[in-house]
């Protein structure tokens, strides 16, 4: 068998299913919480860990980011799409996947899932929702934080994925793989998580890029003032997790503040979570993300919970120019 660089994420990747020409779509748990004895056996999980400690990443350059960054690309990212998207498309075919990553030497990938839902989902999700299947677009990122991956900084990897309808994110599911560890929802009907019981609105402690730190820092401190704490950290998934009630391993924000150019892989699944737990995730300007279409948004993003989204839309200094370049 292959080796994988992330585990795969069935709770992630098969969160409906298909009758018709309807969808009732549904939460599943299986390989993430290590009930499917086939996935055990494929040893997935210790692969992400010799793959990344035997430094076997095959690492390569996918070209710079706006800002400069090199983009990387492993066979993490690789094995974790082919499972991830060919899954999907292969059960349903005419649903609509995008994928941050493409590889067409997987198109004989034949993952099949096996449409068990655990009784654990069933007891939370108590309801189904029909909806047609070309209003459906699914966003998935086989491996959140390559570059910080490729640097052995482990706790900012996560694998996401993200249903949303009509464009407007509905599941959300973010996976760590290297302490296996998940977060899910699905608005309107549940999660595994919740927000904290405080946050500090007077002087937030506000999460941002580990790339571009220094960018954001005079933007941040504008907004909220010179002494705002704020943390760099890798990945969008693990930043949107900084603001939940998480376990104290993982570090605790306030706010997420990202002010240039994100893809909607990085930030859909994180936005359901947020929306289903009565938050918000927008652009800088406080509008609302469509999930269809183009993979690109170009507004940068401000996510909190439990707090006064429109104030802190408000205390954002205009920085046209700095989001779109």
């Amino acid at each position: 068998m292959a080796p994988m660089g992330i585990r795969l994420s069935p709770l992630g990747v098969a969160v409906f299913c298909v009758l018709g020409l309807g969808v009732i779509y549904h939460l599943y748990s299986g390989v993430i919480s290590s009930r499917i004895a086939a996935f055990r056996q494929g040893k997935r999980g210790r692969e992400v860990k010799r793959i990344r400690e035997d430094d076997t990443l095959d690492a390569k350059s996918k070209g710079l980011t706006r800002e400069g960054v090199n983009e990387m690309l492993t066979l993490g990212d690789l094995y974790s799409h082919r499972k991830m998207y060919h899954l999907i498309k292969n059960a349903y075919p005419f649903l609509q996947v995008n994928s941050e990553e493409h590889d067409e030497a997987a198109d004989q990938e034949t993952a099949v899932w096996s449409h068990k839902i655990p009784d654990d989902i069933r007891a939370t999700i108590t309801e189904s929702r029909e909806v047609p299947a070309e209003s459906i677009t699914v966003w998935i990122d086989p491996l959140d934080a390559t570059k910080e991956y490729t640097e052995n900084l482990r706790q900012y990897v996560t694998t996401m994925v993200c249903v949303a309808v009509d464009g407007v994110p509905i599941i959300g599911v973010i996976y760590y793989p290297f302490t296996d560890y998940t977060v899910w929802a699905m608005v309107g009907a549940g999660s595994s998580v919740k927000a904290r019981a405080s946050y500090n609105e007077k002087s937030p402690k506000v999460i941002v890029s580990l790339s571009h730190a220094g960018k954001v820092k005079p933007f941040i401190q504008e907004a909220f003032g010179n002494d705002t704490g704020i943390i760099a950290a890798g990945g969008a998934g693990y930043k949107v997790g900084a603001l939940l009630d998480m376990p104290d391993k993982y570090e605790k924000a306030d706010v997420y503040i990202h002010v240039t150019y994100i893809k909607k892989w990085d930030i859909c699944a994180g936005n359901a979570i947020l929306k289903a737990l009565g938050g918000h995730m927008t652009t800088l300007k406080g509008e609302e993300i469509d999930y269809a279409g183009s993979e690109a948004n170009e507004g940068g993003v401000l996510a909190s919970v439990n707090m006064n989204h429109k104030a802190l839309v408000e205390k954002l200094p205009n920085r046209e120019n700095e989001i779109h370049n």
